[in-house]
């Protein structure tokens, strides 16, 4: 099952595999909740949920979802993709490239505001996307950030330990910076879209603009970061 209105963004990215000579060890404070997650998130959302949000936006003029369903255990996802975060669908489609099933939900009307397509992870309750993650037993959800004083590195959050750990390692071997993040980004509320799989959790990356950037201009380094996920999303799965 599959909806497009655009040119088929997908990059496969699978067949070559990076390693560093040493692994950094890494500890993730998996266990801190947040109360005001969704509150700091929701601040700056013009819609609360996506049934406001389909009364005033169109789409495939507003907005376009692209969805393939392989029922694979893990799903990867840009819920903010297209110009809400840019470069976000990108990388969740090279990530998935064609192994495992992907959900975009992109803004296509360049030069609006981010605020206003924009429906935070804990209200995201697009029909398709619940379905499709809530099918799984996991999801993978890519997102943007600002730059911020940190312009290059990867802040991780979501409720899946295991799988959000071996991401931060695999990531940190091919060379890219992780820590975990901010907390108005942790991810850790149960109704993030990214933990609505049915083991109740996710992950979601948080990658900056500058480094989102820079993917999109060095397809080697686009891969090098993608099989490293690729690489823990495999590990994850036969363990």
């Amino acid at each position: 099952m599959s909806r497009s209105s655009g040119p088929d963004r997908r990059a496969h990215t699978s067949g070559i595999r990076h390693r560093c000579a040493t692994t950094r060890h890494w500890t993730i404070a998996w266990d801190r909740t947040f109360a005001d997650e969704e509150i700091v998130a929701t601040m700056a959302d013009r819609y609360a949920n996506f049934a406001e949000f389909s009364k005033e936006e169109k789409l495939d003029f507003d907005y376009r979802i692209w969805l393939r369903d392989l029922s694979t255990p893990i799903v990867v996802l840009a819920p903010h993709g297209g110009w809400i975060e840019p470069g976000s669908s990108e990388v969740a489609a090279a990530i998935a490239s064609e192994d495992y099933s992907l959900y975009l939900f992109e803004g296509i009307r360049r030069g609006r505001p981010h605020r206003d397509l924009h429906i935070t992870s804990t209200r995201f309750d697009e029909p398709q996307a619940t379905q499709l993650v809530g099918s799984a037993q996991t999801a993978i959800a890519v997102h943007g950030r600002r730059d911020g004083n940190d312009p290059r590195t990867v802040w991780l959050g979501g409720r899946n330990a295991s799988l959000g750990t071996a991401i931060a390692q695999s990531i940190g071997a091919a060379g890219f910076e992780i820590t975990a993040a901010e907390r108005s980004l942790a991810g850790r509320e149960p109704l993030n879209i990214c933990n609505r799989g049915t083991s109740g959790g996710g992950v979601q990356l948080e990658l900056p603009r500058t480094l989102r950037d820079e993917l999109l201009l060095d397809v080697l380094r686009l891969q090098l970061f993608c099989d490293a996920v690729r690489e823990a999303m495999l590990a994850s799965l036969s363990a």
